[in-house]
């Protein structure tokens, strides 16, 4: 009887397991992106790829909201994936491995070269061209595919580079925000963004007065993400201001109840909506032109060359040092995987260019520089040979069922 009751569980345990995973996100990503490329490019399904286009009623009276399913995603649901990535930072600046100066400077600094470098390149082959405002494109590292690829690696890569890779990739998305920000946003709607000004002081004297109950901060958000809709700046910025002024005793509870819906619903969503693309028949036009030149060249060396460099310069200086149980060639496969830019390089094309064909361009570009930089990051690392000391370290952590985020905050 007792053997009929467990079976259930003995069959669904490998789903679990995946699901809890730390590549989980990444396989996933990896797999809508292909279905969404393959339904986009199939005769038969081509209601796929105006499905995501398709209008919908978007002003109820004075009221203006997103006009299709792909501006409810990248618009509002995206909101709560930089609501989570906020999360994340401030919980990292508070009680994580950016708490101290110390330990903060080396992420921090690679992740400026890792922004830096690709922008320069990006903007080498685009400078007074009708091209140049993509130059953030190529900025930013993909956290759940560039962490995925070093799952895949297991004890060859220390803990201490993995939160490293984690650190630098959370600053990166950090980085993003603030220039979507500044940078694109093209034009400002003093009424509404005094709303959302508003709203951000109410949130303020929330936490003044010590509101910790969490849905009473329901309110003030959704004014604030409909403000900023209407007035010009991305909307999805509202997700880090919310999750900036939420009180941290309540963190870690609001982060664990994000994790599961942002990584395997909104995510995948993201990577469908986006990349329902039709392919060229010719390649050689998507790879010829400058736009391509500088994401491909601007994520695969790049990013590399920035996080690698700076680093470096960093080290030698005494401003930082090196995660313990780690060497330069291991900080330099860091660098490479950093050139994972997926879901973050995606979201500031399609801000960066309102053409179609731009927008596919720059997307292709990114697909293909992020393969090229997982698979050579893979193959770069999986070179070395595992430390004996982290392989207890992991196998600790895996034992009493801890995750490295546990870790840090421990």
């Amino acid at each position: 009887m007792s053997s009929v009751k467990q079976k259930p569980y003995k069959i669904f345990t490998p789903i679990r397991d995946f699901l809890s995973s730390s590549y989980a996100t990444g396989v996933i990503l990896i797999g809508c992106t292909a279905l969404s490329l393959l339904l986009s490019n199939i005769s038969v399904t081509q209601g796929y790829l105006n499905f995501w286009h398709y209008s919908i009623p978007h002003t109820i009276g004075s009221i203006n909201l997103p006009e299709n399913p792909l501006s409810l995603v990248n618009d509002v649901l995206m909101t709560f994936f930089f609501f989570l990535v906020g999360l994340e930072i401030k919980r990292e600046l508070q009680v994580g491995e950016l708490a101290s100066l110390k330990r903060s400077m080396l992420p921090v600094i690679a992740a400026f070269g890792g922004m830096v470098c690709p922008a320069i390149i990006f903007a080498i082959f685009n400078v007074n061209t009708p091209y140049q405002h993509g130059w953030g494109i190529p900025m930013a590292t993909d956290i759940a595919f560039s962490l995925g690829v070093l799952s895949l690696l297991g004890k060859k890569v220390p803990v201490q580079l993995k939160i490293f890779l984690m650190a630098l990739a959370i600053i990166d998305d950090l980085g993003a925000v603030v220039t979507i920000a500044i940078f694109y946003t093209k034009s400002l709607n003093l009424i509404y963004f005094g709303i959302a000004a508003l709203a951000v002081v109410t949130v303020m004297l929330f936490n003044k007065f010590k509101v910790k109950n969490p849905y009473l901060y329901l309110l003030p958000a959704v004014v604030l993400w409909y403000s900023l809709f209407n007035s010009g700046i991305h909307p999805t910025i509202s997700g880090v201001i919310m999750a900036f002024s939420m009180p941290l005793i309540k963190l870690e509870k609001i982060e664990h109840m994000h994790k599961i819906p942002v990584n395997y619903i909104i995510m995948p969503l993201f990577a469908l909506a986006n990349t329902a693309i039709i392919l060229p028949s010719n390649f050689n036009g998507a790879f010829t032109s400058t736009i391509s030149y500088g994401i491909i060249l601007g994520l695969v060396i790049g990013k590399p060359v920035g996080i690698f460099s700076f680093s470096w310069a960093a080290t030698k200086l005494g401003i930082a040092a090196l995660p313990s149980k780690s060497t330069y060639k291991q900080l330099l496969g860091m660098g490479i995987l950093g050139g994972i830019g997926f879901t973050m390089s995606i979201f500031t094309s399609t801000l960066s260019y309102n053409s179609d064909s731009l927008q596919i361009i720059s997307k292709i570009s990114i697909i293909a520089a992020s393969f090229v930089s997982g698979v050579v990051g893979y193959m770069y690392v999986a070179r070395f040979k595992p430390a004996t000391v982290e392989h207890t370290r992991e196998a600790e952590i895996d034992n009493t069922g801890l995750t490295e985020e546990s870790v840090l905050v421990a």
